[in-house]
Order: C-alpha cells, then structure tokens, then sequence
C-alpha cells in the first residue's frame, strides 16, 4: 500500500500533514513532496512516472489559489487523484474546490473539503481497502469505535 502526499508550496505543509497523520494511524506507507504544477512541470511529470514505477496506489493532492497541481497530476497518471483545495488569496478556498471538481471528462479528481487533508487521506485507505483486508477490517474497527463513542458522548444531554 503506497499513497503519495504532494502538495504545491511548503506553506500547505500544516494541512498536508493531517493526511500524513491518518494514513500513519492506519498502517499506510506514504511519501511527501513539494512540487508545483506552474514553478517546476518537468520536475512534477518526472515525480509522477517514478511514483507510478515505486507503485504507488494513491495520489493525495493539495493545492490553493488556481489549485492546478491536481489537475495536471491526473493527466498525465491512472493512478486516482484525490484533491485538497487550500484555502488561500481572497476567496477562502472557493477558487481552489472549484478547480478541481470542475475537471473536464475523463480526467477526474475525487475532491474533499477545502482544508480537509484528513478526509482525504481517510478516502485513499477506503479505495486502498478494497485489496488490502487487513486495512478493510481497521478501518470497519475505527468506524464502530467511533458510534460507541459518539453514542457515549451524547446519551445525556442538558441545556
């Protein structure tokens, strides 16, 4: 199991490091590059064939403002894409989630909330999941872990 973290400026380190984080406390092997789509493109595409060659299953992408770095993965990759909008500029990660849902066919980018690196990284060990049975059942474990515990925190309520 191989996910490769890449994010486009050292300043999306701290949001980037949520994904680090889950996929650590799942078990999962990851790397984590600077590389951007705009500063260094042949850079990114010689990154992209060596992630492929290493066998990586799983792309997390964060990027803010035109937040291309996603985008530019996916095509030029089969490997899926998952992208983290940043919230940077004026528009508070708008700009950043519209350009990377809005991909043209058939070069998609699966797409959580902005500043959401965790969800993303929760994402890949799903799509990971589905050959690994080991990863499968840790994550069907967390997930009746956390309705105990939800449950637990909510059964009394005072207002």
């Amino acid at each position: 199991m191989k996910v490769a973290i890449i994010f486009g400026s050292q300043s999306d380190k701290g949001i980037m490091k949520k994904a680090a984080d889950v996929l650590r406390e799942g078990g999962v092997e990851f790397s984590a590059h600077v590389l951007s789509a705009h500063r260094t493109p042949e850079l990114l595409s010689r990154t992209i064939r060596e992630l492929e060659a290493a066998g990586v299953e799983v792309i997390i992408a964060g990027a803010g403002l035109a937040a291309h770095l996603p985008g530019v993965i996916a095509s030029q990759t089969l490997i899926p894409v998952i992208g983290v909008p940043i919230a940077s500029g004026g528009l508070g990660g708008w700009d950043s989630l519209l350009a990377m849902v809005q991909m043209p066919r058939p070069v998609p980018v699966a797409t959580v909330g902005v500043d959401n690196a965790a969800n993303a990284a929760h994402l890949a060990c799903q799509i990971l999941a589905l050959k690994y049975p080991g990863l499968k059942e840790k994550l069907a474990a967390a997930r009746i872990k956390m309705k105990a515990d939800f449950a637990k925190d909510n059964e009394k309520v005072e207002l």
